[in-house]
């Protein structure tokens, strides 16, 4: 039974649900038009209901903090001393020389006879999952390693007791909202946004917060421990300044930070700032006593192991409370203070990556990137309407609702819209036209075939479902790596493309299908069927692979000059694989002055320092190399610069990646890509001959080696952006290929007989203008993008312009003459698919 214009009746409930969908989308995107304060006022599912900006756009902080390993190490061995000097004593056994280094401690038994008890006695502290293993005895010297798998599972413990004492300080600094979350075995992420002072979060964050009270040792001079001769249970402790100067004190405190229950910032009597400390009951006595000892002598007080004061005992401090007065500003005092009352971190922490940004430069960024995806809109609308006359309007209009659906989606997952997931959406805008082209082409095919306009559109959208999900299948698989791959805006990126992968199938074969199937009548679907002006491709017969030779050939000698090149230049590593630091300074009044900025720098002794000046001459990025001296060490630059270019520039962002980050950032992207072409293989093996599976693979390779080759000759600095832009590359491609693919297949099918080359000139030639327009409306986004995306957006905008119109290349040039090599078996058994694949006629592109 057909419908009234002719069409198999279409499920009444089935377009009930699409209606739904469509209908829901659109009131959930929606619900970020209507005012704030109406939606205060809605119940709390729907007032929590809206679009979040990541914080590349509203500002804010991105830390990532790292437990020092060697930290923990150190202080594991001091237990660890401890422990082995208390058994030793238990059981009787003399010894010397008991210290701690490295990975392992080491004791030398006195009595020779005592080697054998000794080591008995020691063998309890290794067993039931302890993380020290004994080594073999070295004559009289027995020794103690720390396993590894022991120090990992202690980090691992460590970070996550870290991380409810981080909570605790942003909720000490109004800053609720933030987001804490635990990253690899060893560190935390921090997600902050808003207008903060990021050196301020970063010091509150990432100070241990270890406050001691320690007796002076006066046993011995500074000078002799420090020439080795340190008394038993004594150490030296230093001050910051420079230079340190040294204090020998009892290595056990009195009192710590552990102890206190309350503090508060105050100003003593001569209006400098001072903390009072409150502690526990029994800290109080144990106070009170020592001090009661010490009187007329000092004692030291240090915070994380450096001294900040050595007060004077005049009497015993009773009451369990003291003052402190070291020499700090007013914010340091509130900020100890406060970090006192959140508690110290079990562990030290370094802080080995930071993206900070303000708001005020990337609400212009946004600006710039909507308006690019305006000029897309209408630049791809009216190419669409203008070939396909109302099949494109319905395009325009399914591509339209994509975007509200994308926006819906991420309404109500939560998940932040960031700058480069805005240029995934522009990006979708121009791909998703794609499924529209393969479904119309079929249409316009049918049509010629069938001579029925209304069996073109039925036939045209059920045979094109195959082609539009291998299509997108592809690209989803390198969206899904970059999702794993991806951290902060790349992962913004990665999260629009996939979410438009998925919408982009709902709405180009689902929406569209039921506008045009129930929507028009005969005679309206057979005129606008014979408004689809592209019939002159219908015609090309042009011999692509006559020339295969002489291109295949320059496409070789291109790729190999690109690893030569490669080779011998190498990249223009960003920070993101480097390590080093990133800063954008905008002039307070008037220019910036890159050659001042640079000589300014230079006398900082900060390293390798590059001065480029933006599109605003008002505006300069500062570029850092990586210092490679430890976690710590790359946040130093960012500190001087700051003390030395604050007063005249406006720090408006920070971007600084440690090498332990940058070394794992390198590792993960260097797999992601292996994983996204081995991925991408096994698919096409699936769905394909052995031939078609390599001969992908192949021109993909082709094209990221080519799209290397631009980035190591133009200099364009390559990180985890570039990583994103070979991943859609790569996505891309692999649509262009298989569609041409999967057209070889069904004119082998059809004509077992033509020779090879003709069939594959045959197959470009039928799918010719799905190519060309394809690529048309996807590089009228990216051009949009590259004219009017802002400096931030362009250099991604450009390598993909250059990526996609290789990847249009080769999936002519590159993956049809391959099948030519390989000498493709053709399938000779008429009607007889072969393994995966689908009917003569049916579900091909």
């Amino acid at each position: 039974m057909r419908q009234q214009n002719g069409f198999p009746p279409i499920s009444r409930w089935r377009a009930l649900l699409v209606w739904v969908i469509v209908g829901l989308s659109i009131a959930v995107a929606g619900l970020n038009l209507v005012p704030a304060s109406m939606l205060d006022k809605a119940p709390a599912a729907l007032a929590d209901r809206r679009l979040h900006f990541g914080l590349d756009v509203v500002g804010g902080s991105q830390l990532g903090l790292r437990v020092e390993r060697g930290a923990v190490m150190a202080q594991r061995l001091r237990v660890g001393v401890e422990a082995v000097g208390a058994r030793l004593k238990a059981v009787r056994i003399a010894y010397r020389d008991l210290t701690g280094s490295g990975d392992r401690l080491s004791v030398t038994i006195t009595d020779p006879a005592q080697l054998q008890p000794a080591l008995d006695a020691l063998k309890a502290l290794t067993g039931g999952g302890s993380d020290l293993a004994l080594l073999p005895a070295a004559g009289a010297t027995l020794s103690l390693q720390l396993t590894p798998q022991g120090v990992d599972q202690r980090i691992a413990a460590l970070r996550d007791e870290t991380i409810p004492v981080i909570r605790r300080r942003l909720a000490a600094l109004g800053l609720e909202g933030g987001i804490v979350q635990p990253r690899g075995r060893d560190r935390i992420a921090i997600q902050v946004s808003g207008d903060i002072d990021a050196e301020r979060l970063k010091t509150v964050l990432s100070t241990t917060g270890e406050l001691t009270f320690h007796l002076i040792d006066k046993s011995d001079s500074v000078a002799d421990a420090e020439a080795g001769q340190v008394p038993a249970g004594s150490a030296v402790f230093y001050t910051a300044d420079d230079p340190p100067v040294g204090t020998l004190v009892r290595r056990q405190p009195i009192v710590s930070s552990h102890d206190v229950v309350a503090a508060e910032a105050v100003t003593d009597g001569s209006g400098a700032p001072a903390i009072d400390l409150h502690f526990s009951q029994d800290a109080g006595k144990r106070l009170a006593d020592a001090t009661e000892e010490a009187v007329g002598g000092s004692m030291a007080v240090a915070l994380d192991g450096l001294i900040v004061t050595v007060p004077t005992v005049s009497g015993a401090i009773t009451g369990g409370s003291v003052r402190l007065a070291p020499e700090m500003t007013p914010e340091g005092a509130q900020d100890l203070a406060m970090v006192l009352r959140a508690g110290a971190l079990p562990t030290s922490v370094a802080v080995v990556e930071e993206r900070s940004s303000g708001a005020g430069l990337r609400a212009d960024a946004l600006s710039l990137l909507i308006f690019a995806g305006l000029v897309a809109t209408v630049l791809i609308g009216a190419l669409m309407v203008g070939l396909y006359g109302l099949f494109g309007l319905v395009a325009t209009g399914a591509v339209l609702l994509n975007v509200v659906m994308i926006i819906a989606v991420l309404t109500l997952t939560g998940l932040p819209l960031t700058l480069p997931g805005v240029a995934g959406i522009i990006l979708t805008i121009g791909m998703a036209v794609d499924a529209n082209v393969l479904i119309f082409e079929r249409v316009r095919e049918e049509a010629r075939r069938r001579g029925n306009a209304v069996d073109a559109v039925h036939y045209g959208f059920q045979n094109a479902f195959a082609g539009i999900a291998d299509a997108n299948i592809t690209t989803l698989m390198a969206a899904i790596v970059l999702l794993y791959l991806g951290a902060g805006t790349v992962r913004g990126f990665a999260v629009t493309l996939a979410i438009g992968i998925v919408t982009t199938l709902f709405t180009a074969y689902t929406v569209s299908r039921i506008v045009l199937e129930a929507g028009l009548g005969r005679k309206a679907l057979a005129k606008a069927v014979a408004g689809i002006h592209t019939g002159f491709f219908a015609t090309a017969a042009i011999r692509f692979m006559a020339a295969r030779n002489i291109v295949f050939s320059t496409l070789s000698v291109l790729s190999l000059a690109s690893l030569l090149l490669l080779a011998n230049v190498g990249l223009n590593l960003g920070i993101d694989f480097s390590g080093g630091s990133v800063v954008e300074l905008s002039a307070r009044q008037g220019a910036a002055d890159p050659d001042d900025i640079a000589a300014r720098l230079e006398g900082l002794n900060i390293g390798d320092v590059t001065v480029r000046p933006l599109s605003n001459p008002r505006d300069v990025l500062v570029r850092v190399q990586s210092r490679d001296s430890g976690d710590n060490a790359e946040q130093t630059p960012v500190i001087l610069m700051r003390g030395e270019l604050e007063d005249e520039y406006q720090f408006r962002r920070v971007d600084v990646v440690a090498p332990v980050v940058s070394e794992s950032l390198a590792s993960s992207a260097a797999l992601g890509l292996a994983a996204a072409v081995a991925g991408i293989a096994a698919y096409v093996w699936m769905r394909f001959a052995w031939q078609f599976a390599v001969g992908a693979i192949i021109a993909i390779l082709h094209d990221v080696i080519l799209t290397i080759g631009l980035f190591t000759l133009t200099g364009l600095e390559f990180n985890m952006t570039g990583v994103a832009a070979l991943l859609t590359i790569i996505g891309y491609s692999l649509n262009d290929t298989m569609v041409i693919y999967d057209r070889v297949r069904s004119v082998i099918r059809r004509f077992p007989m033509m020779p090879l080359p003709i069939v594959i000139d045959t197959a470009i030639n039928q799918t010719l203008s799905r190519t060309l327009l394809t690529a048309a409306t996807t590089l009228l986004a990216l051009l949009a993008l590259a004219v009017f995306g802002g400096p931030l957006i362009r250099p991604f905008a450009l390598v993909m312009f250059f990526g996609i119109t290789v990847a249009t290349f080769s999936s002519i040039y590159v993956a049809g003459p391959l099948l030519i090599l390989f000498r493709l078996t053709r399938m000779r058994r008429a009607g007889r698919p072969e393994s995966g694949e689908v009917a003569p006629g049916e579900n091909s592109p």
